[in-house]
């Protein structure tokens, strides 16, 4: 589809060494909406199109200087109308052919929201079961995906930050105004949270190269007052941070998601990796993190 007009439009064809032709001078992205009851939304092309008449993914090239994630809720949002500030980015992996890419960013939906065809692409939108997916005729890139794709989607991450303790680890005044420190850190947490937090290189196809985490953060003592921006989720201990944080960490494993509580306080890491949490070091996240931000 063209550009949205914020950017310079992405439209055109890249052609490979091998004489393939991909859509998309920076690429492409699509985006895997998800239910609670875990249908997918699925994209019907019409036949005139590159491989009519499959089933895949609301997607296409990404504009100049876009991200994987703006471009697939932007191009979601412009070919099925669906409400892209309900959906909650998860991970994303990538199709990487060197001068071209295709990122399909995976999101959860709050319910099967409502959609309609909105473009000359494709003449119908459905939720369908996983379960059922593998029945349609799939788009070969698609096909190819979707195995990996959905081994990934029972896969939910967590992480919980200890505000106080990775505030220490700065030897930046923060002892002068707590509650400002912490709401320094939460504001470029929030920053990072919102874009993701890129993976390692990774071998193998279709590797995750981004996930957003559910961050929960913990604040304590004077710093209690502190406020946190959107997605992070804030807990104000009403005594013990370290049991606080011990008590959230309990919960997320116990929803399911894979954790990681991020301290640099021995004692606190072995209570919450004995309950089957990772830790992370503080520094690990400060480098993560906006410098500009975090003043």
């Amino acid at each position: 589809m063209a550009g949205s007009g914020a950017r310079p439009s992405g439209d055109g064809w890249v052609e490979l060494p091998d004489g393939r032709r991909f859509w998309g001078r920076a690429g492409a992205a699509g985006l895997l909406a998800v239910s609670p009851a875990g249908a997918v939304l699925l994209q019907h092309r019409v036949e005139w199109s590159h491989f009519g008449g499959t089933w895949g993914l609301p997607g296409g090239a990404r504009d100049l200087g876009e991200t994987a994630l703006e471009g697939a809720l932007r191009e979601a949002r412009e070919e099925t109308g669906i409400d892209a500030a309900a959906l909650r980015p998860r991970f994303a992996v990538r199709l990487d052919l060197d001068v071209w890419s295709y990122t399909t960013v995976a999101a959860d939906a709050p319910a099967e929201l409502p959609v309609a065809v909105s473009d000359r692409e494709s003449t119908g939108l459905e939720w369908v079961a996983a379960d059922e997916v593998d029945a349609r005729p799939l788009h070969p890139g698609f096909a190819d995906a979707w195995p990996r794709l959905r081994a990934l989607l029972p896969q939910r991450d967590a992480l919980v930050v200890d505000v106080a303790n990775v505030m220490g680890s700065r030897p930046d005044g923060w002892w002068r105004d707590r509650r400002g420190a912490a709401e320094r850190l939460l504001a470029a947490l929030a920053a990072r949270t919102a874009a993701g937090f890129d993976e390692p290189a990774a071998d193998g196809p279709l590797p995750v190269v981004v996930r957003w985490p559910r961050v929960v953060a913990v604040v304590e003592g004077e710093a209690r007052g502190a406020t946190a921006p959107e997605p992070v989720e804030l807990v104000a201990a009403p005594g013990s941070g370290d049991d606080a944080i011990v008590d959230v960490t309990l919960d997320l494993l116990g929803q399911g998601y894979r954790t990681r509580v991020v301290t640099a306080d021995r004692g606190l890491r072995e209570r919450v990796e004995a309950a089957g949490a990772a830790g992370e070091r503080p520094g690990d996240l400060l480098g993560r993190l906006s410098p500009d931000q975090l003043g």
